[in-house]
């Protein structure tokens, strides 16, 4: 890409610190360079094209606060003080999720040191190029979702006027100078935690291919008539249900040692190294939601295979085969495939059959063994088509008394 000190440019507010990561700053721009050649385009929804960087007094106090600098700038300035070529620092801001700010004045000292330090470990040959924009896409579309939340969910309510008389701009601006450091200190322990934990399941993959492409168990859990419920409730109700839904699965997958991939509102997906974890957390989200008199009727499918893992979500025949698995689902129940069945069975936490379980346990009582135990019992359902994947025969997974 060609380009010259009239070029438009790019730019993304990181912390403070002047790390890499994406800050959470509604102001934080991305640009890309209006001279010819061409910048990998960014989905509609991740940036906003026509956003421009505030000139509101308070906005632009609350950014300083945050960002800990204040504007000195352009896109093209930050990419050149950087030593930055504006492609890549276009590439960079796009992938954070920053919306273009053409020639405004609108980036800091830290947005030069974040760009530096990024394309450092492009140039030091840590990371290659495609990778390091997977880092700033991973790090902005995660951060993003977490910003919106706190400001939405969190600060909000936090920010009623206490007093009458008092507005909430006279309130925001000192709670967030008091919440922002240990919001900082809460967000790096919790990075840190979950680094350390997706290390350590790396590192015990057996060979170097099943570090991307590994066997896992993949869930789906969705509410049943949520769509009719949309229609029926009031806005505050639906959210309230959707956000007791979500804390939920997420409080019940977490405890019981599975991975929540990601949700979508009715839905969540989950992953588990075994089936036996994967089916028992299903199991439990069904009971739990079914004690809940105001929650729908859930239902559930699983698939056991390999899964191929990207930026902290998962892909692959697996994923959709369990994602079908739910759609055919009967209310309060949950499907498997063929492979889950099977590795319930290797693994002795189900049964083939009952009727060979029933045999197994008068064998062992007449010879004075100990009785098999199962936790799970297996029932073949009737064989049937699936979209795009052909014909296959779900099990219905039901506990053992």
């Amino acid at each position: 890409m060609t380009v010259d000190d009239t070029t438009s440019g790019a730019g993304a507010q990181p912390p403070s610190d002047g790390s890499s990561g994406a800050s959470a700053s509604s102001s934080g721009p991305a640009s890309s360079s209006g001279s010819s050649g061409s910048v990998h385009p960014t989905p509609h929804h991740e940036v906003d094209h026509t956003a421009e960087p505030s000139d509101d007094p308070l906005a632009i106090r609350l950014e300083q606060l945050i960002l800990g600098a204040e504007r000195r700038y352009t896109a093209f300035q930050a990419a050149r003080t950087a030593g930055v070529s504006m492609e890549l620092a276009a590439r960079f801001w796009r992938a954070m999720g920053f919306a273009d700010i053409g020639q405004a004045k609108a980036l800091t000292e830290a947005d030069v040191l974040a760009l530096r330090r990024l394309a450092g470990l492009v140039e030091a040959g840590l990371l290659s190029e495609p990778m390091a924009v997977q880092v700033a896409r991973s790090t902005g579309q995660t951060t993003a979702r977490l910003a919106d939340w706190q400001i939405d969910s969190f600060l909000e309510g936090l920010t009623e006027p206490p007093e009458p008389g008092m507005t909430r701009t006279e309130v925001t601006y000192p709670l967030v100078e008091l919440l922002l450091p240990e919001l900082e200190e809460f967000l790096v322990y919790v990075w840190r935690r979950q680094l350390a934990a997706a290390t350590g399941r790396v590192v015990q993959a057996a060979d170097d291919e099943e570090m991307v492409d590994r066997r896992l168990a993949v869930g789906f859990a969705d509410l049943v008539g949520f769509t009719r419920l949309t229609r029926r409730l009031e806005e505050e109700e639906l959210g309230e249900l959707v956000e007791s839904f979500e804390t939920t699965c997420a409080d019940l997958v977490a405890a019981h040692s599975g991975r929540l991939i990601k949700t979508l509102g009715d839905e969540v997906l989950y992953a588990a190294d075994d089936a036996g974890t994967a089916a028992e957390i299903a199991l439990r989200l069904i009971e739990t939601m079914t004690d809940d008199e105001s929650m729908p009727a859930l239902r559930v499918g699983i698939a056991f295979g390999t899964v191929t893992t990207r930026m902290g979500d998962v892909f692959g025949t697996t994923v959709n085969l369990a994602s079908r698995l739910t759609s055919i689902a009967p209310k309060d129940a949950l499907l498997v495939d063929g492979a889950f069945a099977e590795e319930l069975i290797r693994t002795g936490e189900a049964p083939a059959s009952e009727a060979e379980a029933a045999e197994e346990a008068v064998k062992a009582e007449k010879e004075g063994r100990e009785v098999p135990t199962y936790r799970f019992a297996l029932q073949p359902m009737w064989q049937r088509p699936v979209r795009g994947l052909g014909v296959v025969e779900p099990w219905l997974l039901t506990r053992r008394p």
